[in-house]
């Protein structure tokens, strides 16, 4: 973990923001950098039932450009001194997540659970929770 790059999944919500606070905090005191990803899930739907005007990739491809912005934004604000790099993946988020962080061996996941309990909870997925249970290195959810 001491000297192995932190991974901090963003969907650029407030919550997002506080655990990257976490990660940088981390990556200073262990003179490391920080790889920010975002996933860009695949639009769901089927063929039968098309509600968009425009087809799934053309979809995912603004959906990508505009994370892509996103990104670059979130990275002009933070510290130049630390070495941060941004990735875009697209496809599902706790699986591109545990992806990353085993291509990069990361020495720790930094990331935000948006406090869903009871039925909420229930009916979406919980990408943190998924994350926490099947990873290979330390995790850290933030609130």
């Amino acid at each position: 973990m001491r000297t192995r790059q932190i991974l901090c999944p963003t969907d650029f919500s407030e919550t997002a923001s506080h655990a990257l606070s976490y990660a940088i905090e981390m990556a200073n005191f262990y003179k490391v950098g920080v790889r920010l990803l975002h996933v860009v899930d695949k639009p769901f739907g089927d063929k039968h039932t098309r509600v968009l005007a425009v087809t799934p990739d053309e979809l995912a491809a603004r959906m990508g450009n505009e994370a892509a912005g996103n990104m670059r934004k979130l990275i002009g604000t933070l510290d130049e001194a630390l070495t941060i790099e941004g990735v875009i993946r697209h496809g599902h988020p706790a699986e591109e997540i545990l992806a990353s962080a085993d291509n990069i061996h990361a020495g720790m996941i930094v990331m935000a659970s948006h406090g869903r309990t009871g039925l909420p909870h229930f009916l979406h997925a919980n990408v943190s929770e998924d994350v926490a249970n099947r990873a290979k290195c330390p995790v850290l959810i933030v609130k």
